[in-house]
């Protein structure tokens, strides 16, 4: 519980009365690896904050292909932010590739906090515009990248990520056949 309230401190103030407050709204929830979280077609009801584990953010494209879109770790919150706020079917699933603990947050919960709590809207829209600005870029660096860049990138950005993701999620990241990964690790360590 403390990681989300450091978390949530680095964006704005609470005292400690909003402090138990947001604590009192909090459950601890926990998933096996390879279990899905969210279902695309499902509306988001609530907000986790993952506070152990790595979960991989998916969709399933026109062929039945399963795309990773990207993966999130321990300290950061987990919703389709889109689909969550304007209250219609997720296109996303997000599945747990290790053991994962989170703390949610319903719907009803973040209704009750933000009537209750002054700045807590404002302490929220920082934490998505976050949120937002760091999955465009996590995006949008690979468009010009060939593949053996974006693992390089790969690895050197999410460092605590690299060997805790299974490579067959971390090529579908990439945009590359496992086969290709294999080959450029050869290559690399080779």
């Amino acid at each position: 519980m403390e990681a989300l309230i450091d978390y949530l401190l680095q964006f704005g103030h609470l005292n400690q009365q909003q402090i138990d407050l947001v604590k009192s709204k909090a459950v601890f929830r926990e998933i096996k690896k390879d279990e899905h979280y969210q279902e695309a077609g499902k509306i988001p009801r609530e907000v986790i904050f993952l506070t152990e584990g790595i979960f991989r953010i998916c969709y399933y494209n026109n062929k039945g292909v399963d795309i990773t879109k990207y993966f999130i770790d321990e300290g950061n919150f987990v919703v389709d932010i889109n689909s969550y706020n304007q209250n219609i079917p997720s296109s996303e699933y997000a599945q747990a590739i290790t053991d994962c603990k989170f703390i949610v947050l319903s719907k009803e919960a973040m209704k009750q906090l933000s009537m209750t709590i002054i700045g807590w809207d404002d302490i929220i829209a920082k934490i998505t515009s976050k949120g937002l600005s760091e999955k465009v870029n996590k995006i949008s660096t690979m468009m010009s990248e060939d593949a053996t860049e974006r693992y390089l990138n790969f690895f050197e950005r999410f460092p605590k990520l690299a060997n805790r993701i299974p490579l067959s999620y971390l090529a579908s990241y990439l945009g590359i056949t496992q086969s290709s990964l294999s080959r450029i690790r050869k290559n690399i360590s080779g």
